[in-house]
């Protein structure tokens, strides 16, 4: 029996942050009415004329730049001619021949993905099915998309999901999308074939359109890659297709037949000029691109010897990222490591539970360097501090505040703690008894009825050192 090796490759549609539409001023905005924000030019009508919206060229520019691409110093407008009932020009204003950005790849752990090219585009509107009719909204007709494809370099669908979910970090970091899958901001078409394993002929490959989200990704190739291996052992033939993805079933089915380039019979589009691009445009978008999150984690393992884990989840969103940067100057430098725990550790396990969210949480890097100050300074204890974070993440109340409504203040005075391990030692004789006998474990049972009579509020360092000295060491 053949071992075949999956072929795959990813064409991402992203949804740039402009407020206003490609070629019209129309909003950008999800969720208003159907059919609110058209206006002629996105509705196609006769003699009206598309005008370019000048930041989403910037946003190709960021995003070609961030990945390594070249730059096309002309690159120039194609409609894409098919026929369907979201799309009311009956063609999409998009760019084939002459790209914006060539090359360039996609960082995913230790590999690279290579890229093909960045072109910029117009979106279609949506089709609503239901009951016995179909409903059309064009709100989205007109959205600039970044269309990025990817050369044929992944080899299996977690690799393929885990490439998308890079792609979409570098794209968020860099301010250019929200990311939002859900509402259809990054989406993407995976074409995927098998070929007979050790061979460099490509198999005829089939196109999954439209999926919207990294598990639906990841649940669609693998679909596709037991459906044509079937196939191939059954000896039939792989036919050329374009297939969509069942989420409900777990299957792909077919859509159409797979169409190639002249099937779209692109020409250049005659109201728009070609985009011309200068040195000085391009030098000046560079000089505002952000440390990357692949360098920013480097830098992180390097200044502040974190682990590759911690670096990685703090580069997870750059809001985080900037937060632990000026925690870390509050802090002067010295709780790195600390600091890296509290939002690596913590905040993801509230984040996790649903706690908390990271663009939305309230307080300032100058807090969370007191909050470690405060644990450092003995003032607090490490459990109780964690009960200020949440408090703080909620609502951004200083931590000084919240440690003194709530009485969390440390007890490292001497004098209290040795009334308490009295009275530990006093109600608990057998225990004390089994220490002394060599049982050292039990001074942990006899420190916890400590804390209890301090109301957890007892250092537990000099706890336990009362304690031994109590106990004859």
């Amino acid at each position: 029996m053949a071992i075949y090796e999956p072929v795959i490759g990813l064409e991402v549609h992203c949804q740039v942050s402009t407020v206003s539409k490609i070629f019209c001023g129309c909003s950008t905005a999800f969720g208003a009415a159907p059919n609110a924000q058209t206006c002629p030019v996105c509705l196609g009508l006769p003699g009206a004329l598309p005008v370019l919206n000048e930041k989403v060229v910037e946003f190709a520019l960021r995003a070609g730049l961030a990945l390594g691409c070249k730059i096309n110093p002309r690159s120039v407008w194609s409609r894409k001619n098919y026929f369907y009932p979201d799309l009311p020009k009956g063609y999409q204003i998009s760019q084939y021949d002459q790209p914006i950005c060539l090359g360039g790849a996609v960082p995913v752990g230790a590999k690279s993905i290579a890229l093909t090219r960045i072109h910029m585009e117009e979106d279609a509107g949506k089709n609503i099915h239901g009951g016995a009719a179909s409903l059309v909204d064009l709100n989205r007709a007109g959205v600039p998309l970044l269309e990025i494809v990817g050369e044929p370099d992944l080899r299996s669908a977690e690799e393929a999901a885990n490439y998308l979910r890079a792609l979409r970090g570098v794209l968020v970091w860099l301010g250019i999308t929200d990311g939002n899958m859900e509402e259809g901001s990054l989406r993407c078409d995976a074409n995927v074939s098998l070929r007979p394993a050790g061979t460099e002929k490509f198999g005829t490959r089939c196109e999954l359109k439209n999926i919207n989200s990294f598990r639906n990704v990841r649940l669609a190739i693998e679909s596709e890659i037991v459906r044509q291996t079937a196939l191939l052992e059954a000896g039939e033939r792989i036919v050329q297709q374009t297939r969509q993805f069942d989420a409900a079933t777990g299957q792909t089915k077919p859509m159409r037949s797979k169409e190639e380039a002249h099937d779209y019979r692109y020409f250049p589009e005659p109201d728009l000029p070609p985009v011309l691009i200068d040195t000085e445009w391009i030098e000046r978008v560079r000089a505002t691109l952000p440390e990357l999150p692949g360098a920013r984690a480097a830098r992180y393992e390097k200044e502040h010897a974190l682990s590759a884990y911690d670096a990685s989840q703090l580069t997870q969103s750059r809001r985080l990222a900037d937060l632990f940067d000026a925690a870390v100057v509050a802090s002067s430098g010295k709780s790195a490591k600390k600091i890296a725990n509290w939002l690596a550790g913590e905040l993801a396990r509230m984040v996790n539970a649903g706690e908390a969210d990271v663009e939305a949480l309230k307080f300032t890097p100058a807090q969370l360097a007191a909050l470690q100050g405060a644990v450092d300074g003995g003032a607090i204890s490490l459990g109780a501090a964690k009960e200020v974070f949440g408090e703080m993440a909620k609502t951004g109340t200083a931590p000084e505040a919240i440690i003194s409504a709530r009485g969390l203040t440390q007890v490292s005075d001497r004098g209290p703690i040795e009334v308490a391990c009295d009275k530990a030692i006093a109600a608990n004789p057998a225990e004390v008894e089994k220490y002394r006998g060599g049982k050292k474990g039990v001074i942990g049972f006899l420190v916890g009825q400590v804390m209890k009579e301090l109301a957890g509020r007892g250092n537990p360092q000099i706890v336990n050192q009362v304690m031994r000295e109590k106990l004859g060491g």
